[in-house]
């Protein structure tokens, strides 16, 4: 089985620290599901990096240019500290500073484009910066950046992965003495000295080389020096901006609760006025069932009343009906009884 893809793997180590475990154990299943148990283990063996790692490798993985061109300086620049070339390793220690803040600083771009990255006044942008610093003097720090798989983040105490030789200054009382001579016998010549020897004659050039070699570590080790300087006048830089930036947030921040505390007392009293509002609609609408009840049964008496003057009038009728009846058998009776007279 071949393994885990490049692909899977950079899509892993892109993933934040606090979400790598869980996106680890997914992957291990599915190469698991998919029957590839080399795969699987491979996955499994992968460990969770730190915040600085993450970055670093977030870096590598979404500008492989920029580290690209890092680790062609790095390559560089440890080749002038071995051949000790110092206007040269000047000139390369001052890239080196501009290399590492620009990649800080696309670093700090980077999670800011990240939604589960911690936010940028959490950001241990000082370890990724030794790590940048680290992968210039060591190889093997370099390749890893390179990768994109670094698992913590790296630092270097000092500078160059060669150390400083140990020169002597030959001077003329670390000459070795010269062999005694035999005792010369009567009457023999005296003896002509021997020539000097090649040794001999560039012993004063070696002198001067060793002396221009260690002119030239000085001069590196102070161009070093001045380096560090410059990293902690950045550093202090960026400390100033931070700050700076920390006093506008905390001004927000007060700003915002003070409006926060303004909304809360507005909001208190809306709900108070509401609850009132609600308790006069309440007693209108008991009044309101109440004149409801008063109406029905003003409606019920009303109906009951038409009906009771409907009768009346009925009866009225029927009665002045049978008066007039009456009325007319009376007349009737009356006009027999003149006829029969």
């Amino acid at each position: 089985m071949p393994g885990p893809s490049t692909e899977l793997v950079q899509q892993l180590y892109r993933t934040p620290p606090d979400r790598f475990v869980a996106a680890r154990d997914a992957a291990v299943a599915d190469a698991r599901r998919a029957g590839d148990p080399s795969t699987a283990r491979q996955l499994a063996r992968l460990r969770r990096p730190t915040v600085a790692a993450w970055l670093v490798n977030l870096l590598a993985i979404r500008r492989p240019e920029l580290v690209a061109d890092l680790v062609e300086l790095a390559d560089e620049l440890r080749t002038a500290q071995r051949e000790l070339r110092g206007p040269r390793l000047r000139e390369l220690s001052a890239q080196r500073r501009a290399v590492v803040g620009a990649l800080v600083a696309e670093v700090r771009k980077l999670a800011a484009a990240e939604p589960d990255a911690p936010p940028a006044g959490r950001l241990p942008l000082a370890e990724v910066e030794a790590t940048l610093n680290a992968a210039f003097s060591d190889a093997e720090v370099a390749e890893q950046v390179r990768a994109g798989r670094l698992l913590r983040a790296a630092s270097y105490a000092g500078f160059g992965e060669v150390p400083r030789p140990q020169l002597r200054l030959v001077t003329g009382d670390d000459e070795e003495p010269e062999e005694e001579r035999p005792a010369r016998r009567p009457g023999a010549q005296r003896a002509r000295p021997e020539p000097a020897t090649r040794a001999d004659r560039a012993a004063p050039g070696m002198d001067r080389a060793a002396s221009r070699k260690d002119r030239a570590a000085e001069r590196a080790e102070q161009a070093e020096r001045a380096a560090q300087r410059a990293a902690r006048a950045e550093r202090a830089r960026q400390r100033r901006a931070l700050d700076r930036e920390l006093a506008l947030a905390q001004a927000d921040q007060k700003r915002v609760e003070a409006e926060l505390t303004e909304a809360t007392g507005q909001e208190r009293d809306g709900v108070a006025v509401l609850d009132g509002i609600e308790a006069e609609l309440a007693e209108l609408e008991r009044r309101r069932a109440v004149a409801e009840q008063d109406l029905s049964r003003a409606k019920l008496a009303r109906r009951a009343a038409e009906r009771a003057v409907t009768v009346a009038r009925r009866r009225a009728g029927e009665v002045e009906g049978a008066i007039e009846a009456l009325a007319a058998e009376e007349g009737d009776a009356d006009g027999g009884a003149g006829a029969a007279d």
